[in-house]
């Protein structure tokens, strides 16, 4: 008898990285990859602009959050990188106390979001109605199309043909092939065209210098004391919020359209790990960057994290090995690609009149105050709170009137019955004490929630003062047909909420 020790030990399968699935997901993945990275370097340029520092800075944060976020974080195939939401944040401190505070307050607003994701706020996110995240999604194409009309001003006549010549090539090409990802095409041949004919028009160049070597990892320049703790922490604690807000909305778009489930509360921790090492080299933090995550999955069809990995490594390559050649990339190149993004992304099925004549009025509101909140501050977290905040009023007045009472008086006029029937909540609860006949009732008034359920201590509070009022007139009210949980709360807080108690 052989014992368990002399035994074969067993074999650890590994298995296989979903990007080495077959040859095309690795193709796709790569020249994903390659699109993501040159459609981030003018967007990085130009936050690092209204932040207030130079364009390296945006660019290193790019590269270090896409590189660490592909491992670590619980979304494949999003793009994170330095956004506008997080430069707005920001720049303020930059400006006032500069760049060493800004540093600081990555590394702080990272460890902030390590702590939130671990605490379990992604969870959160079931409290977002659908409509809010249909305006979400709308907001976000018409602020990707918004941020090209810069582009489009004041330009040579000879940016607008290129701007169409580009789409068209992308609208076209896959129906040729799509063995290369249309965006990148389109780049290659206008840069080629621009370059060969030597039409000056506007290029990547023009945003600013790029990087010529990689980042080198250091502390931030500032004092380490109270003062500074408490002179970045509100910068942080915003930064935080903002980044894990954008970055749950986007991974929940990606589940949507890749029909995969992601990890929210990886994702959260994965975010502020990448903030906390982008701060430590020079960058200025970032989140999941919504226009580049749509051109990775939607229109390239990349699905793995090498995608995400190869954005970021592709990124510091073309700027340090071919940033020449880089700089030379006309902007109409990568406005159409924007465009296309933003024309993709957007849910026409949603404004169509048929939709609109289906969907309920308060639907349609909150999906509308959304958009406009969002397009108005530019700030999709704010619309995103603004938007759930209209829907939860809504729903609550909505939900205040489920709420109904019948009264049923005995044969002999010795008793009356009252049943209650809906939800009882602050909103609903209010007026139930006004549906009670406390001068004309008998003096034995029972109340059946045997079809009601108490959510709150307002709905406590308002039995006890239909309790009162018919105590004040020398009768008795019994309540019955309480469920387990309305019991427990109505056994625990009547008596308790009035004064004197």
């Amino acid at each position: 008898m052989s014992s368990p020790l002399s035994a074969a030990p067993k074999q650890i399968k590994l298995s296989k990285p979903d990007w080495l699935a077959s040859p095309k997901v690795f193709r796709t993945e790569v020249l994903a990859g390659l699109v993501v990275a040159l459609a981030l370097i003018p967007e990085a340029i130009s936050f690092s602009i209204i932040a207030g520092v130079d364009p390296a800075i945006g660019l290193f944060a790019s590269f270090t959050m896409a590189v660490v976020i592909a491992v670590v974080g619980g979304r494949k195939a999003m793009i994170s990188a330095a956004t506008g939401a997080i430069a707005l944040v920001i720049a303020p401190l930059n400006h006032q106390y500069g760049l060493g505070y800004l540093i600081a307050a990555v590394i702080l607003g990272g460890l902030m979001q390590i702590a939130l994701g671990a605490l379990g706020v992604a969870k959160l996110m079931r409290f977002i109605p659908r409509s809010v995240m249909v305006g979400f999604v709308n907001a976000l194409a018409i602020l990707i199309f918004m941020a090209q009309v810069p582009e489009m001003r004041d330009v040579p006549w000879v940016v607008y043909p290129l701007i169409i010549g580009g789409l068209l090539m992308m609208v076209f090409f896959p129906k040729l092939t799509s063995v290369v990802p249309a965006p990148l095409v389109s780049i290659v041949i206008l840069t080629v065209i621009t370059i060969g004919a030597g039409i000056a028009v506007p290029t990547v160049g023009d945003k600013g210098d790029l990087p010529s070597s990689l980042p080198v990892p250091g502390l931030p320049d500032v004092p380490f004391t109270v003062d500074t703790l408490t002179t970045i922490a509100p910068y942080a604690f915003a930064f935080a919020l903002v980044g894990l807000m954008e970055s749950l909305m986007t991974a929940k778009l990606v589940d949507d359209i890749t029909d995969t489930h992601s990890n929210k509360t990886r994702e959260s921790v994965g975010q502020g790990i990448a903030n906390v090492v982008t701060g430590f080299f020079g960058g200025m933090g970032g989140c999941a960057m919504i226009g580049q995550t749509m051109i990775n999955v939607k229109v390239s069809g990349a699905r793995t994290r090498l995608s995400t990995f190869l954005a970021g490594a592709f990124l510091m390559v073309l700027c340090i090995a071919f940033g020449p050649v880089v700089s030379d990339i006309p902007m109409a190149a990568l406005v159409a690609v924007m465009i296309m993004v933003s024309a993709a992304t957007f849910d026409w099925h949603s404004i169509q009149p048929k939709t609109l004549k289906r969907l309920p009025l308060g639907e349609t509101l909150v999906m509308a105050v959304t958009v406009a909140v969002v397009v108005a501050t530019h700030n999709l977290a704010i619309g995103v709170i603004v938007g759930s905040v209209t829907a939860m009023v809504i729903f609550a007045k909505r939900v205040a009137h489920l709420a109904e009472v019948t009264g049923v008086v005995d044969p002999d006029g010795n008793q009356v019955v009252y049943a209650v029937t809906g939800e009882l909540f602050f909103a609903s609860s209010n007026d139930l004490v006004y549906q009670f006949d406390y001068k004309d009732d008998p003096d034995d008034v029972v109340i059946d929630l045997s079809d009601a359920h108490i959510w709150d201590a307002s709905s406590v509070a308002a039995l006890d003062a239909i309790e009162n009022k018919y105590a004040q007139r020398g009768k008795k009210v019994t309540i019955i047909g309480l469920n387990k949980p309305s019991a427990e709360m109505h056994d625990k807080l009547a008596g308790q909420l009035t004064a004197g108690h």
